[in-house]
């Protein structure tokens, strides 16, 4: 961040030809799925770690999909323990409403109490400890994270803090841009934080974040930018070198760039595409690098487009989204997450109702994406926050406790998305099924979404 009506069980069932068996397994499956969310809470870091298998995440070789959030604050917070009850808070409201995923900072660059790395190689304990409480309490809510490295921005240091460093060390600098990517001693700056982040031992847990299936991913940037190579071989060049450096420390975890998704020089006519605007990336040739294993995009077309009305966006949002659904899909052949989405209040015609109703329409298409076999495995809303965190309010912030209309819509999808991992898991065991039994690939999208989206049906439906 730049900082229906349902239908009756015994229609679905005629709909698809289900044999007994099978409408049996389903169900239990359908019904065990809100277990599986109860469960999650209970998880004590013991599972399996999230893998790819093809161009899906899966856990224990099941598909996983998921619903989740960013709060890229929780570092920060947790650094005071009289403020840590916010972390928890969050995670639990999080839990409760069936999210799975978050996205969180591993930095803070430069001089200030709350600095992680306070100069190259120096580290602050206490503040440290605030990001092992973090991974701990994950763990203890069953919420898998996605740890970044670095901003691209000056918030919280970023690169330019990298570059300062390097110049203040005597190294002739020329750009920002140029330099982080490029100059050796500043490059080396940034491979220390990832080792130190790395090879950290959590002194709650005493596991080793490298070791720790509570981490989901690490990102090597949040939205990288290159304003002096539009073509995005720049970021490219050190993307691969850092993703080398990564998967040679750690070979559990997935990992991904960062990136808002913005295209460049690879398919020039993709660049329509685009905002209006380039910032120096390349959706497809930097994800394409093997030790990618996962592409990101973000979508805020009220800032990207800002000025122009709802309708301009929304369809704006539609036509980036379902592009790279189809990119990831075809050419990419490897997962996507919608890692930052939202609607910011500091907008002037802005409602609860029109943040509601563009979340459900991000939600739809990552749903339907996701039941038509495509590459996307879950969207991250930016951002969920606690009761008492004016400091943090970019406009983007949601508490979950104070908002019952977003809240519901939020855990409607992930009610979705976990059943539509079971679903899925069933249609990978199909070929045990005799032919008339089931073939998911042909299920009615209305009446799937339906009943993914209406807990209580399969208890109601009429024998």
């Amino acid at each position: 961040m730049h900082s229906n009506l349902l239908p009756l069980m015994a229609t679905y069932i005629k709909s698809v030809h289900l044999s007994w068996n099978v409408i049996l397994l389903t169900i239990v499956l359908y019904i065990s799925s809100f277990g599986y969310v109860c469960e999650a809470r209970l998880y004590r870091g013991k599972g399996a770690f999230v893998r790819t298998k093809g161009s899906n995440f899966v856990i224990n070789g099941s598909p996983f999909l998921f619903n989740g959030f960013n709060a890229y604050w929780m570092m920060n917070v947790a650094t005071d323990p009289s403020q840590r009850y916010k972390v928890s808070q969050v995670l639990q409201d999080a839990a409760n409403a069936g999210l799975t995923v978050c996205r969180t900072w591993a930095f803070a660059d430069g001089g200030g109490d709350n600095a992680l790395q306070i100069s190259p190689g120096v580290y602050n304990e206490l503040v440290f400890q605030g990001l092992d409480f973090v991974v701990a309490e994950a763990r203890k809510y069953g919420i898998r994270l996605i740890l970044s490295f670095v901003n691209n921005y000056k918030d919280f240091g970023g690169r330019p803090q990298y570059v300062e460093w390097a110049r203040n060390s005597g190294v002739q600098i020329s750009s920002d841009d140029d330099n982080f990517y490029k100059n050796p001693v500043v490059k080396g700056y940034y491979k220390n934080h990832v080792q130190r982040v790395i090879t950290r031992i959590n002194t709650i847990t005493n596991i080793a974040y490298s070791q720790d299936p509570a981490i989901m991913a690490w990102e090597l940037i949040n939205e990288p930018r290159c304003q002096v190579d539009y073509s995005g071989r720049t970021v490219n060049d050190w993307a691969r070198e850092m993703a080398l450096f990564v998967k040679s420390l750690d070979r559990y975890h997935l990992l991904e760039i960062g990136m808002e998704g913005f295209y460049g020089d690879t398919m020039p006519e993709r660049k329509q595409i685009n905002p209006g605007y380039q910032v120096g990336t390349d959706f497809i040739s930097n994800n394409l690098i093997r030790e990618i294993d996962f592409a990101t995009i973000h979508a805020y077309p009220d800032q990207w487009l800002s000025g122009k009305d709802e309708d301009s966006q929304m369809t704006f949002m539609q036509r980036w989204m379902w592009s790279h659904f189809k990119d990831s899909r075809t050419i990419l052949k490897k997962p996507l997450v919608i890692a930052e989405f939202g609607k910011s209040s500091k907008d002037p015609d802005y409602s609860i109702y029109k943040r509601d109703s563009y979340m459900k329409a991000v939600y739809r298409n990552i749903y339907m994406e996701a039941r038509s076999g495509g590459t996307i495995g879950g969207g991250l809303v930016w951002q969920l926050m606690a009761d008492g965190m004016g400091s943090y309010d970019d406009g983007y912030d949601i508490i979950l406790s104070e908002n019952p209309s977003t809240e519901h819509i939020m855990s409607q999808q992930s009610r979705a998305m976990t059943t539509l991992s079971h679903l899925l898991r069933l249609r990978r065991h199909r070929h045990h099924a005799s032919d008339d039994e089931i073939e998911f690939d042909h299920i009615g999208g209305r009446s799937l979404v339906a009943l993914a989206h209406h807990p209580r049906s399969l208890s109601s439906a009429p024998s």
